[in-house]
């Protein structure tokens, strides 16, 4: 991987048609009937215990020494769940197709950390109120996983909230196509992880895939929530 590069934009390569590997080797599907909303809190208030999934820390690492080189923008992201009848479901966002970066592509709620947010919290729930319209007293805040490096060059700061019955969604059209949700049943299940490698101008490029009907979750998304599942698992352990 060269060091001194950072690639913003869209990929220059088909994420979809790259050779894929089942990314399940020594885990084990996580007991959904312990997966409650208190088990998530619990579990993203042990410091101890929020680390990173194995892989995902090899790319920080290597990510981190591009940092030195070259400072990543600070962005905030956030992790909506929503307690359903069937079951807990994530929610996410399909990004708008018009956008210069990341177009088309499934994402949590988020962006770049401005200078006149108080915190990278509060740019989570400002960028998820500007999005898809959910104000930020609809929201429960739950914790914060650790830190990701993107392919983009953005240090992402992913936050998980709980999303209250009386919330109201109200897409931002300019920004996002379509806001869906996938139950977390099938997210936390590491047989629907894929991890994916292809070799790019920069060198050797990995990334995990969650594909749900349609919907090809991959990249940043993929590997936040491929983190939540770690950090799940160690403190079921």
């Amino acid at each position: 991987m060269a060091l001194s590069t950072i690639r913003h934009g869209n990929p220059t390569f088909d994420p979809q048609a790259q050779e894929a590997f089942q990314a399940n080797q020594g885990l084990s599907v996580l007991p959904m009937e312990r997966m409650s909303i208190a088990f998530i809190q619990k579990a993203l208030s042990s410091p101890q215990l929020v680390s990173l999934d194995p892989i995902i820390e090899r790319w920080n690492h290597e990510k981190r020494l591009i940092h030195a080189q070259q400072p990543y923008a600070e962005a905030a992201t956030l992790m909506l769940l929503v307690e359903k009848e069937q079951g807990v479901e994530m929610l996410l966002t399909r990004r708008a197709m018009h956008l210069k970066k990341h177009s088309g592509q499934i994402s949590f709620p988020g962006g770049r950390i401005d200078k006149e947010d108080a915190s990278a919290e509060q740019a989570a729930l400002r960028e998820t109120f500007e999005e898809i319209g959910i104000a930020s007293n609809s929201i429960q805040l739950l914790g914060q996983l650790p830190d990701f490096f993107t392919g983009t060059g953005f240090l992402m700061k992913p936050f998980v909230g709980i999303l209250k019955p009386d919330y109201v969604l109200s897409i931002n059209r300019e920004e996002v196509d379509e806001v869906f949700s996938v139950p977390l049943s099938f997210l936390l299940n590491p047989n629907h992880h894929f991890l994916h490698k292809v070799t790019v101008d920069e060198g050797l490029r990995e990334y995990f895939s969650m594909p749900w009907q349609d919907y090809f979750i991959w990249g940043a998304t993929a590997a936040v929530i491929r983190n939540l599942y770690h950090v799940l698992d160690v403190f079921e352990r």
